[in-house]
């Protein structure tokens, strides 16, 4: 977790850094506009990955096709009482707590009762 004066683009780098081993599959990357040229030519200098930014803010707004799904996915976790609000100290503990609930929604949406 980082502080809110962190930009986007500083832990995007710190993140992908960290992962980029563990991510060797992964070929194309989906950055937003606020990441920046400095950012998506680090990507690709770094990591050897694809980068495809968004539209650009003068351009106007569009909404990126896939981000109802994740829109979504939060609606279904902020369900759940515990999930509501961030009340844990430790990240394990709140990663373990969204783990439980997708749990118990994914065998529901494989099989439909």
């Amino acid at each position: 977790m980082a502080a809110a004066d962190h930009q986007d683009r500083d832990g995007g780098r710190w993140l992908l850094s960290q992962f980029r081993r563990r991510l060797g599959w992964l070929r194309a990357v989906v950055a937003d506009s606020g990441f920046g040229r400095k950012f998506v030519g680090w990507v690709r200098r770094a990591c050897g990955w694809t980068v495809t930014a968004t539209a650009t803010a003068a351009k106007g707004f569009k909404v990126h096709p896939r981000r109802w799904a994740v829109e979504r996915t939060f609606a279904w976790l902020v369900k759940y009482r515990r999930l509501a609000k961030d009340f844990e100290y430790r990240t394990e503990t709140s990663e373990a707590m969204i783990y439980a609930p997708m749990v118990h929604r994914m065998p529901r949406r494989l099989q439909p009762e």
